[in-house]
């Protein structure tokens, strides 16, 4: 499914520098001081095969708490916009939108983790070490019926700058972010979307 993998992403913006810091460390910092922020991301999904990776590219904002429009651009046209009540994933191809409570469409996400909503309640948080440059921080979600097994986030400057999810069906989904503004200032109808005229509307 195109959107298997929006939650996971959604909401990733980025701050001035925080030197020598852990991965827990910048995390919180991320979490705590950018309420907004606007940037690009690519995605890559493997199956547990290894083989044929999928890859999708496009742009995001976020707003605190819970807004955010996820825009996959890249092979395909996908757009996912949340008020901070309600998510709204648009398919132009299919000219289909579905409607869920963000509190349904989330749970315990890595989307809920990078919002910074109840972090250390809904997940198991870790150091995970340094590559690449980048400090990861190693996430589980504490909920059993979580769709994905494990979240490695990897910071660098205060600023998630990649993630990696491995999910239950053995498929790794690895997001890398660029143009990061943080803090920008938005329009409130950017975080609301209305059916086009036709739309197959399934949800609340």
């Amino acid at each position: 499914m195109r959107i298997h993998h929006f939650k996971l992403l959604a909401t990733l913006w980025g701050l001035p520098l925080l030197a020598g810091a852990s991965g827990l460390d910048q995390l919180h910092a991320f979490l705590g001081e950018t309420r907004a922020a606007k940037g690009s991301f690519s995605q890559t999904v493997v199956g547990k095969s290894g083989r044929k990776a999928r890859q999708s590219s496009g742009s995001f904002l976020m707003q605190r708490p819970g807004k955010f429009r996820w825009s996959y651009d890249k092979p395909y046209v996908q757009l996912l916009v949340s008020d901070g009540e309600r998510l709204w994933s648009f398919d132009p191809d299919l000219n289909q939108v579905v409607v869920k409570k963000v509190g349904q469409a989330l749970g315990s996400s890595p989307a809920a983790l990078l919002a910074g909503e109840t972090l250390e309640r809904n997940f198991d948080l870790k150091e995970g070490g340094t590559a690449g440059g980048l400090e990861f921080v190693e996430a589980t979600p504490r909920a059993q019926d979580a769709s994905f097994q494990k979240v490695r986030i990897g910071l660098r400057d205060k600023l998630p700058m990649t993630m990696e999810i491995q999910d239950n069906f053995g498929q790794t989904t690895t997001l890398h972010f660029s143009r990061f503004e943080p803090n920008p200032s938005f329009s409130s109808g950017l975080f609301r979307f209305t059916p086009p005229k036709g739309a197959d509307v399934v949800g609340e």
